[in-house]
């Protein structure tokens, strides 16, 4: 059993591939992302790799507010870590690290539309109503694939308020 800390960087182009395989492998938890919207976004992608491996992944993508630009959310996206690591921490250390690199942009909020609402509360994130989310619903959910109603969709979504 391998007992080394995954360490927790920003990604590189090199990654793409191993962030694309991470993600379809949680085909139930994540919506699944072409290897080509991975290398577009790259720049908002941070990597958990052990021994030179990806054994997790975070990105974040801006969710613009109409005529209040500064009242703009963060959602992150893409969460996933090897499923043997899990409760290691690294999870907690990639969104850890979105926020500190989001922080200087100072958004409203952060948001996560998930199947694992206890791990984000466990960072200081509250259940919301998604109806409190629709730039979100309109940008992401309204093209989602699993689900005819993102109102009837299982994810939760949850919010942390950031400080101006």
């Amino acid at each position: 059993m391998d007992t080394s800390k995954p360490v927790i960087r920003s990604a590189v182009l090199a990654d793409a591939t191993g962030i694309f395989e991470l993600i379809k492998s949680h085909p139930e938890e994540l919506i699944s992302r072409s290897l080509s919207d991975i290398v577009e976004s790259i720049d908002r992608f941070f990597v958990a790799e052990q021994r030179g491996v990806i054994v997790g992944c975070a990105s974040w993508h801006i969710l613009p507010e109409i005529g209040e630009p500064e009242r703009a959310s963060v959602e992150i996206r893409s969460v996933a870590v090897q499923a043997d690591l899990r409760n290691g921490g690294a999870g907690s250390a990639l969104v850890r690290a979105i926020l500190a690199r989001i922080q200087p942009l100072r958004p409203a909020q952060a948001v996560a539309l998930t199947f694992a609402p206890k791990f984000f509360a466990r960072l200081g994130f509250r259940e919301t109503p998604k109806t409190q989310l629709m730039h979100k619903i309109y940008m992401g959910c309204v093209n989602c694939t699993k689900h005819a109603n993102p109102f009837t969709c299982p994810e939760i979504a949850m919010v942390l308020e950031l400080p101006k």
